[in-house]
């Protein structure tokens, strides 16, 4: 596990950009996972600032997401297919993207569907995670066991409470998602993980030096060959003592 401790959440971003674009240019066609969330959307500008200065194409380029709300087509302006769209796919030459669709009859049906889509594809190139303030990677939330498989979660009123700043009130936060899981994540060749802010030092702290449990999911990177992760001053804090 790498960890990278930059000055700002620019230079976050701009750095964890440059892995992307990377490896889109050594394999055009490649799988990359990606995240949603407040974290990411700095990566995906400048992403979208390298399409534009023609230094990436994402023309032949495969996405899969690693999450959905339940209950949100991807129509709605919270949904995680709006937000990758607004953030990212509207604005480059896109062609084969995936999530999960969080309005369909039968949820199981659609988890195994998921990891279906995933596998065919040969698995994710460089996936791109955030972190919650527990600790969750995608929507697996700290729990007695590290979930293998794409599956419907519960969410934590702590996920819940820090999702609400999206929604007019506390009651139309979705109260379940259907997430990638565990093993689905870890089998991705390389995982770039960002984190910014005050709030997820102590995680941050607990993911790189704490126990690996299911308690604080993100720990099990460090079980992982090739990860990288990118903190802020803030986030990273704890770390420098």
């Amino acid at each position: 596990m790498k960890v990278v401790i930059t000055k700002d959440y620019t230079e976050m971003c701009k750095l964890a950009s440059r892995i992307f674009a990377a490896e889109i240019t050594l394999k055009p066609d490649c799988v990359l996972g990606l995240a949603t969330g407040s974290t990411p959307v700095g990566m995906y500008k400048e992403l979208v600032e390298m399409y534009n200065e023609h230094r990436v194409d994402f023309s032949q380029v495969k996405t899969v997401n690693l999450d959905e709300y339940a209950g949100l087509s991807g129509d709605n302006d919270q949904s995680y297919r709006y937000f990758m769209n607004h953030n990212l796919f509207d604005h480059i030459n896109k062609e084969n993207t995936n999530v999960p669709n969080g309005t369909a009859a039968d949820l199981e049906a659609e988890c195994e569907r998921y990891e279906q889509v995933v596998a065919s594809m040969g698995g994710v190139d460089v996936q791109l995670l955030g972190i919650g303030n527990n600790g969750h990677i995608a929507f697996n939330e700290p729990c007695e066991e590290f979930p293998e498989k794409t599956h419907v979660v519960n969410l934590t009123q702590n996920t819940i409470e820090a999702n609400a700043r999206f929604f007019a009130s506390m009651d139309d936060v979705p109260k379940k998602a259907l997430t990638m899981g565990i093993g689905t994540i870890m089998k991705a060749k390389k995982i770039v993980l960002l984190a910014n802010g005050a709030k997820k030092a102590q995680t941050i702290y607990d993911t790189v030096y704490g126990p690996i449990t299911p308690k604080v999911p993100a720990s099990i990177l460090r079980l992982h060959p090739d990860v990288t992760i990118f903190v802020d001053e803030e986030a990273g804090a704890l770390l420098k003592k």
